[in-house]
């Protein structure tokens, strides 16, 4: 492993008597900007704000996004979206600035960075790593990782870490470096960037480019080491110098003699212990005060946040909204005015499998832009600002809006069409039924994304959890003739496609009368189809089955909540079997 970590030194004083670490004291920034595409530059820094700092009014909140915008030259951009699959938005450098502007917004002590500038180009690193400068001068330590920053940049950074192989190759100020790597026998040439050459030192990965071009026989190894002094060794011998050089150095000393203090710091602690436990247990009394008001808060956030991204991003319920309509539309110019005749009682059914097969299916289409939201739940969440069971509940209560729309829209243009069972109550029925599998089913395939976080595995896992619902209710084959393993039991009694149906079923056929299939016979009972037929039970209202249905949106939404929480410590077993290649676990001694 090699790398660099550069600091830019603020305030340093650290002890175990502020114990008590929050997102307030540390804040790290990971190298993927993840945030919301529909929303707003400001927006997404005062939706941040009211995350970090529920105490604050309104005032002081617009204040402190304001401030934070002009000290990291977002100003321009502030009524910008940040930008999506179908809106154009800020640029990779005011994304970068973006981030770290979210990150300062409770005045962190520590700011950490993983890799700020990758991906940017001269200007906007030179710009994002002046904005971390400004950061530090407010006496803030600011620790950041960079891979091959240009020389401005490099001037920049007060610190400098370089770890190869586990190992401490130097630790000091970054001027000093280029003294300390010619003082060990390797001289920065003089038309090369330093950090450049630091990684050419420590980086084993030069070695293999190096084996790599002699098999060609396209290198000229002569000149080359005539005009480079390190190819005349491995990085493995250069970097074992380097590190004996350091260990003997006047660098090591001090960093030794460093964290001597801290261990006197800690050992003055320990005589303190029972006032500083005594301290923590006030501010944990203080901290459960607040909770209460604090969950509040965060809901009434996350739900304005999300229903402002629902209602502006076109794929994550408009589309679908006219893909309900369609098909609505479709189906019920196939089946108009379906009739009672002695076809009509398996055509009911037809709709029905229709119905629970195309659009209860359209709920899939969701969840890429559910994946989106997952992102930037799981950063805001290990920064400690929310948990899972408020975002899942603020989640449900934006997109009610949204299902309630789709159902009473699409199932009474359905209803209207197809010629159900007449009446207000009959119709009012059916929409709510509508509304609860479509919930249903969103809730079931939301827990699938959470557990797999690419988009197409994901797809392809909630396709087939949808098969499986609609194969274990009554459109594709009748109860009674269902086999009892797996199918009947457990599967047909956790599918709402089963609950919806025979509730759809129920509300369409009892009090109704067909014709047999014999001219000249009485007519045949809607409850005597059901029964015979579908194998139903009558003796239930079709309200138990809304109510089934109910049951399973809230085990939904409880086992999301779980999946979202405990997704690292089941993935982990996963990533055992599968491990990334080329990730090994690295021991870093102690200076």
């Amino acid at each position: 492993m090699a790398g660099k970590i550069l600091l830019l030194r603020g305030s340093e004083k650290m002890t175990r008597s502020s114990s008590l670490i929050s997102c307030r004291d540390v804040s790290y920034v990971t190298q993927e900007d993840v945030f919301l595409g529909t929303l707003t530059v400001k927006e997404t820094l005062y939706f941040g704000a009211r995350l970090r700092l529920p105490e604050l009014a309104k005032t002081e909140l617009h204040e402190l996004v304001d401030e934070t915008m002009a000290k990291m030259g977002l100003e321009e951009c502030a009524d910008s979206t940040i930008g999506n699959w179908h809106l154009r938005g800020i640029s990779s450098g005011e994304r970068r600035r973006l981030s770290i502007a979210v990150a300062i917004l409770a005045q962190p002590q520590v700011l950490c960075l993983d890799e700020a500038t990758t991906g940017l180009d001269s200007a906007a690193s030179s710009f994002v790593v002046q904005a971390l400068r400004n950061v530090a001068r407010d006496g803030k330590i600011v620790v950041c990782s960079v891979h091959q920053p240009t020389d401005d940049v490099f001037r920049l950074f007060d610190d400098l870490l370089l770890i190869s192989a586990g190992e401490v190759v130097y630790f000091g100020e970054s001027h000093g470096a280029v003294k300390f790597f010619a003082d060990s026998g390797f001289p920065c040439p003089i038309r090369r960037n330093p950090p450049d050459h630091f990684l050419r030192c420590i980086a084993p990965e030069f070695d293999q480019v190096l084996a790599a071009l002699k098999q060609t026989q396209r290198l000229n190894f002569t000149e080359l080491s005539a005009a480079d002094g390190l190819l005349n060794g491995t990085t493995a011998e250069t970097r074992a110098t380097l590190v004996k050089k350091y260990k003997s150095s006047i660098f090591a000393d001090t960093a030794r003699k460093r964290i001597q203090e801290l261990e006197l710091l800690e050992k003055h602690d320990d005589n303190s212990s029972q006032s500083s436990s005594e301290v923590v247990a006030v501010k944990k009394r203080e901290i459960g005060k607040k909770q209460c008001h604090q969950w509040w808060n965060q809901f009434c956030t996350l739900t304005h946040r999300s229903s402002l991204h629902m209602c502006r991003d076109l794929g994550y319920y408009w589309l679908r909204i006219v893909f309900f309509i369609m098909v609505a539309l479709s189906t019920g110019t196939l089946e108009f005015d379906i009739g009672t005749s002695s076809a009509a009682v398996i055509a009911r059914s037809k709709v029905d499998g229709f119905l629970y097969g195309i659009m209860i299916s359209l709920s899939i289409g969701g969840l890429p832009f559910f994946l989106d939201e997952i992102k930037a739940l799981r950063g805001e969440r290990h920064g400690g600002h929310y948990g899972e069971a408020v975002y899942v509940l603020s989640n449900f209560l934006s997109s009610l809006p949204f299902t309630i729309f789709i159902s009473f829209s699409s199932g009474s243009i359905l209803y209207s069409m197809v010629k159900f069972h007449p009446g207000f109550s009959h119709l009012l029925y059916f929409c709510i039924n509508l509304f609860f599998s479509i919930s249903v089913s969103e809730a079931c395939v939301f827990v699938t994304a959470s557990l797999i976080s690419n988009p197409l595995p994901a797809m392809g896992a909630a396709i087939g959890v949808t098969v499986l619902n609609l194969m274990a209710s009554m459109v594709i084959r009748p109860l009674p003739d269902t086999p009892k393993i797996f199918w009947r039991y457990p599967l047909s009694y956790i599918s709402y496609a089963a609950w919806g149906t025979q509730g759809n079923l129920k509300n369409d056929m009892m009090g109704l009368k067909f014709n047999s299939e014999i001219p000249g016979r009485p007519k045949i009972t809607g409850e005597s189809i059901l029964k015979n037929t579908y194998g139903m039970n009558l003796r239930y209202s079709k309200w138990w089955d809304v109510a089934a249905l109910f049951c399973l949106l809230l085990a939904y939404r409880v086992l999301l909540v779980f999946s979202l929480h405990y997704k690292q410590r089941i993935s982990t077993p996963l990533q055992r079997i599968y491990p990334r290649r080329g990730l090994k676990p690295t021991k870093i001694p102690q200076a």
